[in-house]
């Protein structure tokens, strides 16, 4: 039987290369350090890349292997590198292209630990970064500069919320020779494809939606293979040019994955591909139920402000309509009069779990002025979108009237 072309909820299920494990419907764990060889020669050859295998777990495993080709063949990407959690994809991919003296053009909404790790340890290695308004298309084109490398932004800002209009900012990084590197946790695959908007790389935080059940960390870079390398700009590329199209993901592998050892456990990158089969139908209702508890939410009289962009208020309900095709994720943010309302919400509230992640099957809400964000400045957490009468919601696939009864009955206490 040949691989077909399969629709997305069917392809995220359907798994060719099973047909080779003996008839397992699940991929086996290699939960192994090292991989045995029969001769010196045959290892030889492995370890200098002149024969495919593998070695040792924290270069390549055989379970992360069948997950980096299962999220590339999602993304239609060229290739894939699985990592031990989100930040470790971003981490690894970026310092993969730049070094000391190079800069990057990053969107402001960004979550809290991308933007720390943007602006305080990039900043202590030599790379400049540059923050800009991460819907304005002019921003980024005006922030370009010959020491531009890249362009960094989120799908959809968290918490801001905000829609970047990935198409247009395309067109600019295309124009300006630098790729455009796109975060697509909040969407996934499901609802979003970067690709086709003209992204060049994409990072995914596997522990989130895609792992669905908050029972592992993991993160992913995939190189679409849209991007032409120029080995003079991206010097630190030129070592790999003999790989041609794949020298990105070369250098990743060889160097700076390896070398940062941001491998995943096996076992996680298991349990983060067993979530890939559900993830249709929960993002299916993730946005189902989100869409309901924002609109009891926008008529609530307790409720002074409520951000989602399924919202035909919306500022960006237009654009996250077109690039999202009418589903617009499982995330809101709602704002009350004080922390102290909002904490009072918290600790009331029964079905809803208080706790910093989002993604997960349950009901999430946290305060992120006094968590997440906490350790940044009040003028930037208000750049991105963080005030002190925020509570962010991961809204999960709970039966949404119970969801909505629970925030109902902790709103008339207040």
């Amino acid at each position: 039987m040949c691989d077909e072309n399969y629709e997305i909820d069917t392809e995220l299920i359907f798994d060719s290369y099973l047909k080779k494990e003996k008839g397992a419907v699940n991929k086996p764990i290699f939960q192994s350090t090292a991989f045995e060889y029969d001769s010196a020669e045959e290892l030889e050859k492995v370890f200098n890349n002149k024969k495919q295998g593998y070695v040792y777990s924290r270069i390549n495993n055989p379970t992360n292997n069948a997950f980096e080709k299962k999220i590339n063949k999602l993304e239609k990407g060229i290739g894939a590198v699985n990592c031990a959690s989100g930040m470790s994809a971003i981490s690894t991919a970026i310092l993969s292209l730049v070094e000391s003296g190079d800069e990057i053009i990053a969107g402001n909404s960004l979550f809290g630990g991308t933007y720390k790790f943007l602006k305080n340890d990039l900043a202590r290695w030599g790379i400049k970064v540059k923050f800009v308004e991460a819907t304005d298309i002019e921003a980024y084109e005006s922030s370009l500069s010959d020491e531009s490398k890249l362009i960094f932004l989120e799908t959809m800002g968290n918490p801001r919320l905000d829609v970047p209009d990935i198409k247009a900012i395309s067109k600019i990084a295309d124009e300006y020779r630098v790729p455009l590197m796109v975060d697509n946790t909040l969407m996934t695959p499901y609802l979003f494809r970067p690709r086709e908007f003209g992204a060049d790389i994409v990072i995914h935080s596997t522990s989130k939606y895609i792992n669905g059940s908050a029972n592992s960390l993991g993160g992913i870079i995939v190189d679409l293979g849209t991007f032409d390398w120029d080995f003079e700009k991206y010097s630190v590329l030129k070592k790999f040019e003999k790989y041609g199209h794949f020298c990105f993901l070369a250098r990743m592998r060889q160097e700076i994955f390896r070398h940062l050892g941001a491998t995943s456990s096996p076992f996680n990158t298991f349990l983060n591909q067993m979530g890939l089969g559900t993830l249709g139908v929960r993002m299916d209702r993730h946005c189902e139920n989100t869409m309901k508890l924002a609109k009891f939410l926008k008529q609530h009289q307790k409720v002074n402000k409520i951000n989602y962009p399924g919202l035909k208020n919306h500022q960006f309900h237009k654009i996250a309509d077109n690039q999202f095709n009418g589903k617009f994720g499982g995330l809101l943010t709602f704002e009350l009069k004080n922390k102290e309302q909002c904490f009072q919400v918290i600790n009331n509230l029964n079905l809803v779990k208080n706790l910093a992640n989002i993604g997960d099957i349950r009901s999430l809400i946290i305060h992120p002025a006094s968590t997440i964000y906490s350790d940044i400045n009040k003028e930037k957490q208000k750049d991105l979108g963080v005030n002190p009468g925020l509570l962010r919601v991961s809204v999960g696939i709970e039966n949404v009237n119970d969801i909505i009864k629970d925030f109902d009955k902790v709103f008339n206490n207040l």
